[in-house]
């Protein structure tokens, strides 16, 4: 009898391992996927930051350009 309790107890604790160890894989892999997800989200804002910037200056050096060719132009024809 003590040795049939001694396997039950031995099975339980294996099966409350097992259980833990589930869990513990399984919130490994959302914390993997949250970190994955933060750094996918942080790699798009930082292009969208770049690209932005990159709009930027090409409209501010195609205004002064048409700005500098208008104005040439216009001292051309008055004289």
């Amino acid at each position: 009898m003590r040795m049939r309790e001694s396997i039950e107890s031995f099975e339980l604790a294996f099966e409350e391992e097992a259980a833990v160890e589930r869990r513990r894989r399984t919130q490994l892999r959302q914390r993997a996927a949250n970190r994955s997800r933060a750094r996918r989200i942080q790699r798009t804002e930082q292009r969208g930051t770049v690209a932005f910037g990159v709009l930027v200056t090409a409209l501010t050096l195609t205004a002064l350009t048409v700005t500098v060719v208008m104005f040439e132009s216009l001292a051309w024809l008055m004289g």
